[in-house]
């Protein structure tokens, strides 16, 4: 019989792997990606003092799109890029959240990249 593990489970255990290897500081913050079925979230968190600098979701009223495709993310991508700019955010570490670098996390980070931030 073949056990098929949980998804979120395995998840998370990608996303502590990567955690135990990247951290954001002052300097350069974490930029943090979530995804669910119908939204895409993005936060750039310093982890030194354990705060949110800057949120950007598609759950947000200035959002006009819908949040679960990749047009959407890209839109979520830009607006936390700009976002971070305005904080005097320019560089930053990405964190997939576990997630495979493709689709609505690739756009994102692409969107996030083209209108300023550096990872």
């Amino acid at each position: 019989m073949i056990n098929k593990g949980n998804r979120a489970e395995e998840r998370l255990r990608r996303h502590m792997r990567v955690r135990k290897k990247i951290s954001g500081t002052a300097e350069r913050p974490r930029l943090a990606v979530y995804r669910s079925e119908k939204h895409i979230y993005a936060q750039v968190i310093d982890d030194v003092a354990g705060k949110t600098l800057v949120t950007a979701s598609s759950v947000e009223k200035s959002f006009e799109a819908i949040g679960s495709n990749k047009e959407g993310a890209k839109l979520v991508g830009k607006l936390v890029a700009e976002k971070a700019l305005k904080e005097g955010i320019k560089e930053v570490v990405f964190d997939r959240g576990g997630y495979i670098y493709h689709g609505r996390v690739k756009e994102l980070a692409e969107s996030a990249r083209e209108a300023g931030l550096k990872f």
